[in-house]
């Protein structure tokens, strides 16, 4: 495969509804769409999902429309490669930038799809005819407004619960949680807001019967989180410490997790998020999906994905439609009333584009050839 032509898109779709965790609230959400065009006159578009501030990671989608014109564009373009394993060493040069990375990578593999007539799920050696789903409860200003948005998503059939927590926002609000809905799936998601000196607080987190606490600690740490996990009975999951499958490796190798959530975007893509699979399944360690607010587009990469076997937890998978006014796809997916979405067997993305929609909400576009 040979890539003629790369279009940068960044793309500003209306959010009907805000995102707040301990770093921040997200009130608008631009991304990073890549085009790829082939030698072969094949088509492919992916996602770089990339919050607009740096406070997750120190990718903005700026940064990633940036790294793609003036660094990576300039190593792909018109250079031969017959695998997305071979696309990705043409990269090593460029460290980290794994969302930017992400982008021009899934483009990629929906080419691949299209050019060999085979579903993303395919490709990958997914087995999984449809997914679990649960849905992120941000933070919200009282109690009694986590609890609606609960209800609300236990009666539309999410299967898990996860709710984002802070320093002073947690035992209270966790135990609320369960007295009103008893044992459900629920797990809490920390986005490393507290450190060893919590480790009390942490520890009081035990009663609750938590399905896993999800990266408690520093976002670059694995030493800390070892300490942790030695003294707390909650599976802690580690979400912004993992960047590859040598990091994924090493905090296995000193028990600094027992979960692992794969975010394609924060991991560098689908070839990098199946190897960090493949070694979780080898030492019998379960994974789930995360994901980054994306467009039907990114999303689409996140259900194949999510279709590998040891994806044993609830994905983060809601619906483009909870927190955007439109979607660059046709006909996206939905949950079903059991808390599943059916994974795509058609070839190529699964999904189909829609142009229209792209050129409607592209706020600033680059042509690279």
């Amino acid at each position: 495969m040979k890539i003629k032509k790369i279009t940068l898109h960044k793309v500003e779709i209306p959010m009907i509804t805000s995102f707040t965790t301990s770093f921040g609230t997200v009130t608008r959400k631009p991304t990073a769409i890549v085009k790829v065009e082939t030698a072969d006159g094949i088509t492919g578009y992916g996602e770089a999902a990339a919050l607009p501030f740096p406070y997750y990671k120190p990718e903005t989608t700026d940064i990633c429309l940036l790294v793609l014109e003036k660094y990576i564009a300039p190593l792909v373009l018109n250079k031969n490669f017959a695998t997305v394993e071979e696309l990705m060493k043409m990269l090593v040069s460029v460290k980290g930038n794994n969302f930017a990375k992400t982008g021009l990578e899934t483009a990629v593999w929906m080419a691949l799809a299209v050019k060999e007539n085979k579903s993303l799920k395919e490709l990958l050696g997914g087995t999984r005819a449809k997914i679990s789903v649960g849905e992120s409860i941000g933070i919200h200003p009282t109690v009694e407004a986590t609890l609606a948005e609960i209800q609300l998503r236990l009666d539309q059939g999410f299967q898990r619960t996860k709710i984002k927590i802070k320093p002073g926002w947690d035992i209270n609000l966790v135990q609320a949680i369960r007295e009103k809905f008893g044992d459900i799936d629920l797990q809490i998601d920390a986005n490393s807001a507290y450190t060893l000196d919590d480790m009390e607080i942490l520890k009081q987190l035990d009663q609750f019967n938590l399905t896993m606490m999800e990266q408690p600690l520093a976002d670059d740490d694995i030493i800390d989180h070892s300490i942790l996990q030695k003294q707390v009975k909650t599976p802690i999951c580690l979400d912004e410490s993992i960047h590859s499958a040598e990091d994924a490796r090493r905090a296995l190798y000193i028990g600094a997790c027992k979960i692992i959530n794969i975010k394609p975007g924060r991991v560098g893509g689908l070839w990098e998020s199946k190897k960090i699979h493949d070694l979780c399944q080898k030492n019998g360690v379960g994974v789930w999906c995360g994901g980054m607010l994306e467009t039907g587009i990114g999303r689409a990469f996140n259900i194949a994905v999510a279709s590998l076997p040891d994806y044993i937890y609830p994905a983060d998978m809601s619906p483009v439609n909870f927190f955007y006014a439109d979607d660059l796809v046709k006909d996206s997916f939905s949950v079903d009333k059991e808390g599943f979405v059916i994974v795509p067997t058609q070839p190529g993305l699964g999904f189909e584009i829609d142009k229209n929609k792209l050129e409607k909400y592209t706020v600033q576009n680059k042509v690279l050839s």
